[in-house]
């Protein structure tokens, strides 16, 4: 699993941005895609599956 933090996540939308901490990449993150809730500034674990428009994260759940 790789390992990164919550930038930004919209609860109302239902998605957000994980910022990857080795790489400083930005994964597109759904609601379907989590384990645990998940809030602005989280440390997250989590799998990369691909999605329509690139890489997602997946299996989000907090460190």
């Amino acid at each position: 699993m790789k390992e990164g933090k919550v930038k930004f996540f919209n609860e109302t939308k239902g998605f957000g941005f994980i910022k990857d901490v080795e790489s400083d990449k930005e994964y597109f993150v759904h609601v379907s895609g989590l384990i645990d809730e998940v809030r602005e500034n989280d440390s997250v674990f989590y799998d990369l599956q691909e999605g329509r428009k690139g890489l997602n994260a997946v299996n989000v759940k907090l460190a």
